[in-house]
């Protein structure tokens, strides 16, 4: 899994850098076929906001979410994109 992660308006520090790996590492447990991850990372005023597309074979995945604090914007996140997964996951099977 290739993930890219930037920021706008905001400084990309290692910190963050690896709170985002730590936590698309959880989607690569529920679906082994993610190709490449791209994170941005951005802060107008007073909200902190989290976005991400996922390539995975067949579908393109994408989720944003916001809150007051950067951490807690891409736990949300993470969790929007592991429904997604676990969704396309479940379609697939299905078929």
């Amino acid at each position: 899994m290739q993930l890219n992660v930037s920021g706008h308006h905001v400084e990309v520090t290692d910190a963050l850098r690896e709170y985002v790996e730590s936590k698309f590492e959880r989607l690569q447990r529920h679906f082994d076929q993610i190709t490449k991850v791209e994170a941005i990372l951005t802060v107008e005023k007073l909200v902190q906001k989290a976005e991400a597309r996922i390539h995975i074979a067949g579908a393109d995945l994408f989720a944003a979410a916001d809150s007051e604090d950067m951490y807690a914007a891409i736990d949300a996140l993470a969790d929007k994109l592991d429904r997604q997964l676990i969704k396309h996951k479940e379609k697939a099977r299905a078929r």
